[in-house]
């Protein structure tokens, strides 16, 4: 009676204990919304997004087009991200492994002399194999046979930790789309801005050319006496200030250069190009859709998005930690004391078949604390999400305002440089014939020549803001 009422106490301490163990403490949790607005600052619904077309086809630069080819067969980090994307492969593979039973095939031999003095020894000199035989010394043991485990996915632990690993390799491949994405960006950027250099390049030994004529002419005045030395030495300065000028510029060619070339993953060497297309390139329509088609276009928010996912499912992964374990264990085989006797059946077939169900008792604050941090890390990937969701759209909504503004600025710089050229012409004219100053001179051809380097700088930007755009709608990657 006695001991029937100590054993009842014990199953109802030990029922109450795993009831506590599998209570799981509750956390803090946040829902990642996807609220965008309905357009860019506009009322346009148009579903049209240049988003969906191809780079290729974007971009109608051929030498361009031969940059980003090679880039995206040689560029370093791009082929970094590949190999990451094999190394996600992987852990998915390693992750369904631990969801299915784990099979091997052993064979084991050993030799045991156990203390006479011991339970096995006592029982080894006093049970013999055979009748009238002493057991050999030390007795020898020959096993050969197939095992197996299985933790049975009561709680969906491992399969959960699965699939969350399937969503950080698609993670992977969405972060290896938005690495090409921004890679064709800067390429694109960094080969219009080396165009850009060769145009002003060309300015600069124009103006070298005019400003050496002109210095020219001073010197003739000042020897009819018509003008001063201070004349001469101005005009000179100026000519020199121009040419540091020239070798500034020729300098910022040679890094824009290597860095294309280092984008591209080769040592430098000169980029084909030409200089003229500058101007000649047609202005790129944008048709920017609907803000919730970032949703779908965009591969770093499709990559929040599966890094999300992922994370919710960690969560659930780190909750199982609290509920029991089932794990199975069997194994199958043949065992003797002499290898002839090993394969003689059934006397040397042996076999095991045992279950364990454990609930953690004791480490439970080291399990609050994972799944304190597991759901910690959610809440920080569902702020990530919508942060990113917020950070396109605004570089959409930035981009097209910037490139309605700066053909609004193109248009009236060019107007400037047509107006500071002709008076450029006519202060020279006027000099000649002593009807003007050399300051004006040299004022107005300094104000041109900044001029056409300001519309230059604008055209640059133009084209950036296109390219930008491109990029910020999710284009390029396709």
């Amino acid at each position: 009676m006695l001991k029937k009422r100590i054993y009842q106490g014990l199953s109802a301490t030990l029922l109450a204990l795993s009831v506590a163990a599998c209570k799981t403490p509750e956390l803090a949790t946040k829902a990642a919304g996807r609220p965008v607005p309905a357009s860019y600052a506009t009322t346009t619904t148009d579903s049209t997004n240049t988003a969906r077309t191809q780079w290729r086809q974007f971009f109608t630069d051929p030498h361009l087009i031969g940059l980003i080819d090679t880039a995206l067969q040689h560029n370093q980090e791009l082929n970094i991200s590949l190999q990451e994307i094999q190394i996600a492969r992987n852990e998915v593979q390693i992750r369904k492994g631990e969801y299915l039973p784990f099979v091997g095939l052993g064979a084991k031999a050993e030799a045991e002399r156990p203390s006479r003095n011991t339970l096995p020894g006592a029982t080894e000199e006093a049970i013999r194999i055979q009748p009238e035989h002493r057991n050999p010394e030390p007795l020898q043991n020959y096993q050969i046979g197939t095992f197996a485990s299985w933790e049975v996915d009561v709680w969906h632990k491992l399969r959960n930790a699965r699939k969350s690993a399937a969503l950080r390799y698609l993670a992977t491949v969405e972060g290896r789309n938005f690495t090409v994405t921004n890679l064709i960006a800067e390429i694109a950027t960094s080969y219009y801005e080396l165009l850009a250099l060769d145009n002003q390049l060309a300015i600069v030994r124009q103006n070298i050319e005019l400003q050496t004529n002109a210095l020219e002419l001073v010197k003739l005045q000042k020897d009819a006496a018509r003008t001063t030395e201070l004349a001469v030495q101005r005009f000179e300065a100026q000519v020199h200030t121009t040419r540091s000028l020239q070798y500034t510029i020729q300098q910022r060619i040679i890094e824009t250069e290597n860095r294309l070339n280092f984008l591209v993953g080769r040592y430098p060497q000169p980029i084909t190009r030409t200089a003229a297309a500058f101007n000649a390139l047609p202005a790129t329509t944008i048709q920017a859709g609907i803000p919730t088609q970032l949703l779908q276009n965009r591969p770093d928010i499709r990559q929040a998005e599966q890094t999300l996912a992922a994370t919710k499912l960690d969560v659930q992964v780190a909750r199982a930690n609290f509920y029991p374990a089932l794990r199975i264990t069997g194994g199958a085989g043949f065992g003797a004391f002499k290898p002839g006797l090993l394969l003689s059946t059934p006397e040397s077939m042996l076999y095991s078949l045992a279950g364990d169900l454990v609930a953690p008792l004791v480490n439970r604050n080291g399990i609050k604390a994972v799944y304190g941090s597991a759901n910690a890390v959610q809440i920080q990937a569902a702020y990530q999400y919508e942060r990113t969701i917020l950070n396109a759209y605004v570089e959409v909504a930035n981009q097209l305002a910037s490139i309605r503004n700066l053909q609004q600025v193109y248009e009236e710089k060019a107007q400037a440089v047509q107006a500071l050229n002709q008076s450029s012409a006519i202060s020279s004219s006027l000099f000649r014939s002593a009807r003007a100053d050399y300051t004006e001179v040299l004022f107005t051809q300094r104000d041109a020549l900044e001029s056409r380097f300001e519309l230059i700088e604008t055209r640059l930007q133009q084209f950036n803001a296109t390219v930008n755009v491109y990029r910020a709608l999710g284009g390029g990657w396709k």
